[in-house]
């Protein structure tokens, strides 16, 4: 009897630029409880990797991440409030992780990003997307709210857009999410995402690292001033 694959990789070269794989390719490495848990361990063990200086974050096969698992939602229906509610804590708790990783963190976006897959997008510091793969928060459709990934997406691309993408459901290519800001480069194919890998690397591994920690952390006490000083 054949093993299951592990639902998310993590693979650290000896220079310290980390790449997590979700690796559900036959489901389009759509979300589910195994694949938070691995998520969330790995991003973990990645916060105390003072040697790691780039997290790339991408997915297996032919889509980056397809949203929520079908599957997994139809079980929520059989379970209590009490579990979904601790589901949908676990998936918050690993897109903070991701958000509030020390390093560099990378998006690299082919095919589709629907959903929370969106969401996981907007936590990196950056993304990267082929120019026609395809984008929507379609959780309206669901008759669900997008509670979890709305901090990251509003962050991203600003509340009035997130309002309008969150409301509509309406999908978008890569093309439109680097023109609103979800992703800051588009490439023509997936040869163009690596080339902009080895790039952001190179740039990862010139920076000292002191230095880029002490600006993603003063970017976060900016927005946290310009929020307290809003409300």
């Amino acid at each position: 009897m054949s093993l299951e694959p592990e639902p998310a990789l993590l693979d650290i070269s000896g220079e310290g630029i980390a790449v997590v794989t979700l690796n559900r390719p036959a489901k389009r490495n759509a979300f589910d409880e195994l694949m938070i848990a691995a998520l969330s361990e790995h991003f973990e063990t990645l916060k105390g990797a003072d040697h790691v200086r780039a997290v790339f974050v991408r997915g297996a096969g032919e889509t980056f991440c397809a949203g929520a698992d079908i599957d997994w939602m139809r079980r929520g229906g059989e379970r209590t409030e009490a579990d979904n509610e601790a589901d949908a804590l676990d998936l918050a708790r690993m897109l903070k992780h991701l958000h509030d990783l020390p390093q560099l963190t990378v998006a690299l976006v082919q095919g589709a990003a629907m959903g929370g897959g969106g969401g996981l997008v907007a936590a990196c510091d950056v993304a990267v997307s082929v120019k026609g793969a395809k984008f929507r928060f379609s959780e309206v459709r669901l008759g669900l709210t997008p509670a979890t990934i709305s901090p990251y997406v509003i962050e991203a691309i600003g509340p009035r857009m997130a309002r309008a993408l969150f409301a509509s459901a309406e999908g978008f290519d890569g093309a439109y999410a680097e023109k609103i800001g979800l992703v800051q480069y588009t490439v023509d194919n997936e040869a163009g995402l690596t080339s902009m890998m080895e790039h952001l690397s190179e740039l990862a591994l010139a920076a000292a690292p002191a230095p880029s920690l002490t600006q993603k952390r003063s970017c976060a006490t900016s927005r946290h001033m310009r929020s307290t000083i809003i409300c």
